[in-house]
């Protein structure tokens, strides 16, 4: 007995000893991870941001593009308005934002782990992210100092600095912070911005409904603007609503009168279908003014009522004619100073940006034969001189004429009426290829053109923009033009920053060419290939299709401006029937009347 009792006490130290060494490596571990995390918090501390950089950061300045009558056209940029003080909004508005965001913000430290806690249980049973657990104090956090980025080492800042600003700030003053910075939807920031965007009023006069909507945006401000969707917009607003009911801050009666009242618009008078022309035109701003500061307004060139119109009858047209295998169209219209007043780059440019009017190289056809007889004006002959028009064969190159017919001996106005490509390429030959591209470059055409046997039948590529400028240059008289689309520069507070001066008017042309050539076109548009495009009064332009239809042009200008239409493939395919002398002459006529 007394031998298992000693054995006993043996096994009890035995036990006792391996407890004790059990708990020095618990408390060992947990020493371990305490001084890792507070090694790891040290490190996020240590590779904080700067704080006073931080809040004094500059944003990128707003750019605002304005068609010639003041009317916005679009506004690049982040857009910031005057700083609203949550005290000053409507109660209303406040509940809206806070109860759907943050119920608990005016009670919890900065985090809210009954929130975190409930977004983590959510995520792990969707299988997905589909529950956010930040407060409004880590919001201000994130958007005040840190980047996007997703890392443990920007949560755990997020954090501390969410700390820092509860300490340092009063909620009211918290809150401020986030509606003048918070995210809206369509480049707006702020909560004043974006009640100026989608409703035309300041925030301290939006509605109870207003309300809700703006407060429904903070989930995901691009799908649910009005903007991007009204439908979306109000339904999720419902769901703000019915977050204050559940709060009881609003009735069943009040529900029912919030979802009747009005809500505000956006600007009816924004320019539409003008976005390849903004891009364009801010690239010019850019040119013109370099990096900036401060939020700035271009006034431009732009008449809203060609651009609306241009827009929609290319759109409508180009739908109208999908069996003929014609999926895009660039436009430029330019008055006789080389101003654009309207510019379409493609059919939708929301579903492709590339702007065809400026940047896609494309073949000119026959609409490049009246640089060939205006060289020949120039060198004396005359628009009654007499041109062949005869087989021509050059090594194994044998063009004919459109009908396949030959007519021997015309002049050059009928030649130049009728588009005859013999005719055409027999003057280019007298009057020296060399000398028609020096004219072409005088005129505005900047691409590469060889000379080549076909030149005069314009096989070589150029841009809608360029063949718009050398067109004007004949239009105005015979002057060069720089085409532009910004007229004036403002900052936000009125400064002038820049003006367009008009430049020293540049002969290229002698009067009696011009003239001549002009006299010509005329004939083109009242007896020639260009005849669908005739309206009332004067009309001077030429039609253009190259080799098997791969592009269709209308060139033409009235006393006051000149209109490019080209319409075409993005890859190069063949149209089916699309001729210069049908739907470009007549979506040219129809912006003309």
């Amino acid at each position: 007995m007394a031998k298992q009792r000693k054995n006993g006490k043996k096994n009890r130290k035995k036990e006792s000893k391996q407890r004790i060494k059990n708990r020095i490596r618990i408390l060992k571990f947990f020493a371990l991870l305490v001084i890792t995390l507070l090694t790891y918090i040290g490190y996020c501390l240590l590779t904080m941001p700067n704080m006073n950089d931080a809040i004094n950061r500059t944003r990128q300045p707003s750019t605002t593009i304005m068609a010639d009558n003041g009317n916005e056209v679009q506004t690049f940029g982040t857009v910031y308005s005057e700083v609203i003080r949550s005290e000053e909004l409507p109660q209303y508005v406040v509940d809206a934002i806070v109860y759907t965001e943050d119920r608990r913000f005016y009670s919890h430290f900065g985090f809210d782990p009954i929130s975190f806690v409930r977004a983590m249980i959510t995520n792990v049973f969707a299988g997905r992210y589909a529950q956010g657990g930040s407060t409004i104090t880590q919001q201000v956090a994130k958007n005040l100092f840190l980047t996007s980025e997703k890392s443990l080492r920007r949560k755990v800042q997020e954090l501390l600095l969410a700390f820092w600003l509860e300490h340092k700030f009063s909620k009211e003053q918290i809150l401020t912070l986030y509606l003048n910075r918070v995210y809206f939807g369509a480049g707006a920031y702020g909560i004043e911005a974006a009640s100026q965007k989608y409703f035309q009023k300041t925030s301290r006069d939006i509605n109870t409904m207003e309300a809700a909507i703006i407060a429904g945006m903070l989930k995901a401000p691009s799908r649910y603007n009005p903007i991007a969707s009204k439908e979306r917009a109000i339904e999720r607003a419902r769901v703000v609503l019915k977050i204050l009911q559940d709060q009881e801050l609003i009735t069943n009666d009040d529900l029912a009168r919030i979802l009747k009242m009005p809500i505000g618009k956006e600007k009816s008078s924004k320019v539409k279908g003008a976005a390849y022309f903004a891009d364009w035109a801010y690239g010019e701003v850019n040119d013109l003014i370099g990096e900036r500061e401060k939020d700035i307004y271009a006034l431009t060139t732009l008449d809203q009522n060609l651009q609306e119109k241009a827009s929609v009858i290319l759109h409508d047209v180009l739908e109208a004619n999908k069996d003929k295998n014609v999926s895009q169209g660039a436009i430029v219209v330019m008055d006789m100073e080389g101003r654009i007043k309207a510019m379409v780059g493609g059919k939708n440019y929301n579903q492709s940006q590339f702007n065809r009017a400026v940047s896609a190289l494309r073949q000119p056809g026959s609409a490049f034969k009246p640089f060939v007889y205006l060289t020949a004006l120039q060198k004396g002959w005359l628009p009654e001189d007499k041109i062949e028009d005869r087989p021509i064969s050059i090594k194994d190159w044998k063009p004919e004429n459109n009908d396949g017919k030959y007519y021997g001996e015309v002049s050059l106005s009928y030649a130049l009426a009728k588009s005859l490509n013999l005719a055409a390429i027999n003057l280019s030959q007298k009057v020296g290829g060399k000398n028609v591209i020096r004219n072409a470059r005088k005129l505005g055409i900047s691409s590469t053109v060889e000379n080549t046997p076909s030149l005069a039948l314009g096989t070589f590529e150029v841009t809608v923009l360029d063949m718009a400028t050398a067109y004007t240059a004949i239009a105005n008289g015979g002057f060069a033009v720089w085409p532009h689309a910004v007229d004036e520069i403002y900052s936000r507070d009125g400064y002038q920053l820049y003006q367009r001066e008009k430049n020293d008017k540049l002969r290229v042309l002698d009067a009696k060419t011009v003239k001549g050539i002009t006299d010509m076109l005329v004939k083109v548009v009242k007896e020639g290939t260009g005849y669908r495009a005739k309206i009332d009064g004067f009309a001077a332009g030429k039609t253009g299709t190259s080799q098997n239809n791969r592009d269709a042009w209308f060139v033409g200008f009235t006393k006051n401006l000149v209109a490019v239409v080209w319409l075409g493939n993005d890859d190069n395919s063949p149209m089916s029937g699309v001729y210069g002398s049908g739907l470009p002459a007549q979506i040219w006529k129809q912006l003309m009347d």
